[in-house]
């Protein structure tokens, strides 16, 4: 069973995804470890609850990336994990961190990328007037938001959307999106491969796509 490792920073409503969907036997993964940056961060809760092993790695204590990097990496390597997934983690990985598990690492975007990498998407999306929104799953590389695409959820952007609205019906897709990127990962059908993603043996030219409910 393919052993995972999630890191997240905040609320961890993406990690509940993956405890539900692990816990009713929809996706077979081993979650070894939940770790955060952040103390106070509620998904560690969640993760207790659940039974799942919790870290805390706080980006406070150490004076720079690449130091936090090394510590946190040290920390997950102790559980051996196959796979990485970022779930809500608010930190920008060093290059040596991505180096040290390349082609494990899976990270969830809010945006139909490559259209708006960064912050604030769904602001952004409803400024200019988009008929579409989403989330994308992809591999992590050592350029922010710009990994090889797998797997893209949609939504319509509605007239009378706000930001708030707009984000939890994106965030109700990548409930879905995530956890089956991670089940593709697990199966062996998804690969990362001369830096692209591979599907079934052939290279993924573009994202699989999910259309969500309006």
């Amino acid at each position: 069973m393919t052993r995972v490792a999630i890191l997240i920073s905040g609320g961890g409503t993406n990690l509940q995804a993956f405890i539900d969907a692990v816990t009713d036997g929809s996706l077979d993964l081993d979650i070894q470890v939940v770790v955060s940056n952040q103390p106070d961060a509620f998904g560690l809760r969640r993760a207790r609850d659940a039974g799942i092993p919790t870290e805390c790695v706080r980006s406070a204590d150490f004076p720079d990336r690449a130091v936090f990097d090394d510590a946190l990496a040290d920390t997950l390597e102790r559980y051996t994990p196959d796979l990485l997934i970022l779930a809500g983690f608010m930190r920008i990985l060093t290059s040596a961190f991505v180096e040290r598990f390349e082609g494990k690492i899976l990270n969830i975007h809010p945006a139909l990328l490559p259209k708006y990498p960064g912050l604030n998407t769904h602001q952004r999306v409803i400024d200019a007037g988009e008929p579409w929104h989403g989330s994308t799953v992809h591999f992590v590389t050592e350029e922010l938001d710009a990994g090889p695409l797998i797997l893209q959820g949609r939504v319509p952007v509605l007239s009378d959307d706000t930001e708030s609205v707009l984000s939890a019906r994106v965030q109700a897709v990548e409930h879905k999106i995530y956890p089956e990127a991670a089940a593709l990962f697990a199966s062996g059908r998804l690969e990362f491969k001369n830096g692209e993603s591979w599907l079934d043996g052939s290279r993924l030219h573009e994202p699989l796509k999910f259309d969500g409910e309006n």
